[in-house]
C-alpha cells in the first residue's frame, strides 16, 4: 500500500467513525448570533435601537465598527463551505473568530457540539492543537529549516517523536505532490510549491477543520488557478471540514460545496455555487456573479437530449443499418443485452465502402468519456468537443440516460454572452 493510499484510507475511516458528542445535529460548526464589533464599550451596539442601525450610523453615532453582525450557519462534516465577499466584508474577521484570534462580542460558536467561546487558555491550546489547523495568504514558513522539518513542525511542537513526526511529514508532502522535495530549501520553492508545503504542514497535524484564509490570493494567476483545481480533488480524497475565505467567486465556484457572501458584516446570501448563479438574491449579488459561466454550475442533466436511435448490437449489422436509413438519423447508441452502452455507430460508417466485411463492434466508436448526468458542463466541454459523435449520459451501471451533443454544449455557453 502506497504511503498517499494509507493516509487517505485512515482519513476516510476517521470520517466515517466521526461523532458530534455533545450534539443531535450532523454539523461540524455552528455559528450562532455572532457579532464582532470593535470600539469603546462594543455591548453598546447590541442594544435594541442600535440592532436596527446601519453600519455607518453606528460608525458615526457611536464610533463603533461593526465587523460581524448576527451571523447564524452550520458547517456540516467533510463540506468546503466557502465564505466570501469584498474588502472589509468581515469575511477575515469571521475565520479569525473560528480560532479565537479574535474574540467575539456576542453569540456562539460551537465545534462538535461545545462552545469554543467559553473554552479556557488549556483548552483553547488542546483545540487549535488537535481541532483547527490555519492556513493564511503569507505562507508563514520557516525560511532557516527545510520542506520536511517545515511540515514536521506542528508534530515537532506537540513533541511527537523524530521518527513519528518524520514519516508523517513524507506522507503529506506525497499527497501535495512534493514527495522528493524533503531536503529543499525554502527560497528554492514557486509559489505555488511553498502553498502546498503549507498545505502539507496543516495536514500533518490530522486537524478536524482547515481554516483557509485566501490562501491562492497571493500566486499568480496560472499558479492560482491550478492550486484550486488541486484543493477540489484533494478535498476528494481526505474528506476534511473546510471553511475557505475567498474574494474571487470563480475559486468559491470550482472549490465550494456552498458559498456564504457577505457585505459590511452579514451574510446576504447562503447556498450552493449554482443557487448562488442561478438564482441571486439582489442586484449585488447579481453583480457579482455576472461573470461567472453557467456551465460552471449547471450539470449535464440540464442539456442532456434523447438519441435520434437507441438499438442492441444483437440485431446485426444490416438491419442496424436499415433502421438508421429509415428513421433519417446520423448515428445510434448501441447497448449489449443488459442495456449497457457499448458505443455509438454512425450512418456514414455502415454506408462505407472501406468498411465493408467488418462487424457492427468492429465499427463502433467506443467514446473516450461516458458522461454522468450531475457532471458538471465545464468539465465535460473538451471531451464533448473532441468527439465526432454526441457523447451517451449514463447512470452508475453504465445504462444509458441520454446524449449530449456539441451544439447543446454551444447553445450553454452561448446563454452567457
Amino acid at each position: 500500500m502506497g504511503r498517499v493510499d494509507w493516509y487517505v484510507r485512515s482519513v476516510s475511516r476517521e470520517h466515517d467513525n466521526m461523532t458530534e458528542p455533545n450534539s443531535d445535529s450532523t454539523s461540524h460548526i455552528q455559528v450562532s448570533n455572532l457579532w464582532k464589533v470593535f470600539g469603546k464599550s462594543p455591548q453598546r451596539a447590541l442594544s435594541k435601537t442600535n440592532q436596527l442601525k446601519t453600519r455607518d450610523e453606528l460608525q458615526a453615532e457611536l464610533g463603533l465598527v461593526v465587523a460581524l453582525r448576527n451571523l447564524n450557519f452550520e458547517v456540516e462534516y467533510g463540506e468546503t463551505f466557502v465564505v466570501m465577499g469584498l474588502s472589509g466584508s468581515g469575511k477575515s474577521t469571521l475565520v479569525r473568530c473560528l480560532i479565537r484570534l479574535i474574540e467575539k462580542t456576542s453569540g456562539t460558536i460551537s465545534v462538535d457540539g461545545e462552545d469554543i467561546t467559553e473554552y479556557d487558555e488549556v483548552a483553547l491550546r488542546e483545540y487549535r492543537r488537535s481541532k483547527m489547523s490555519m492556513i493564511f495568504q503569507q505562507f508563514g514558513l520557516l525560511p532557516h529549516r527545510n520542506v520536511l522539518d517545515n511540515v514536521a513542525y506542528g508534530l515537532e511542537v506537540r513533541g511527537v517523536p523524530r521518527k513519528e513526526r518524520y514519516e508523517m511529514a513524507e506522507r503529506m508532502l506525497a499527497l501535495v505532490g512534493l514527495d522528493g522535495w524533503e531536503g529543499a530549501r525554502i527560497r528554492q520553492l514557486s509559489g505555488g510549491m511553498q502553498q502546498r508545503v503549507g498545505l502539507a504542514r496543516a495536514l500533518a497535524v490530522e486537524p478536524a477543520v482547515l481554516l483557509m484564509d485566501e490562501p491562492f490570493s497571493g500566486l499568480d494567476p496560472l499558479i492560482r488557478k491550478q492550486m484550486r483545481k488541486e484543493l477540489a480533488e484533494l478535498e476528494k480524497q481526505i474528506r476534511k471540514t473546510i471553511v475557505f475565505i475567498t474574494h474571487d467567486l470563480d475559486e468559491a465556484v470550482t472549490i465550494g460545496d456552498r458559498i456564504a457572501i457577505m457585505r459590511d458584516g452579514e451574510i446576504i446570501q447562503m447556498g450552493t455555487p449554482r443557487d448562488i448563479i442561478l438564482n441571486p438574491v439582489d442586484q449585488f449579488v447579481e453583480e457579482f456573479t455576472e461573470d461567472i459561466s453557467k456551465s460552471k454550475v449547471l450539470n449535464i442533466g440540464a442539456i442532456m437530449e434523447v438519441p435520434a436511435l437507441v438499438a442492441s448490437v444483437a440485431i446485426g449489422f444490416d438491419s442496424l443499418k436499415n433502421n438508421l436509413e429509415s428513421s433519417n438519423a446520423s448515428y445510434a447508441v448501441c447497448i449489449d443485452d443488459a442495456e449497457r452502452v457499448l458505443g455509438v455507430v454512425t450512418s456514414s460508417s455502415l454506408t462505407s465502402e472501406d468498411n465493408l466485411g467488418l462487424g457492427l463492434e468492429q465499427l463502433l466508436l467506443k467514446s473516450s468519456a461516458l458522461l454522468r448526468k450531475d457532471t458538471i458542463i465545464a468539465d465535460a466541454i473538451s471531451p464533448i468537443l473532441d468527439s465526432p459523435t454526441p457523447l451517451p449520459v449514463v447512470d452508475s451501471d453504465s445504462k444509458l440516460l441520454g446524449i449530449v451533443t456539441q451544439n447543446a454544449i454551444l447553445r450553454s455557453i452561448g446563454s452567457d454572452q
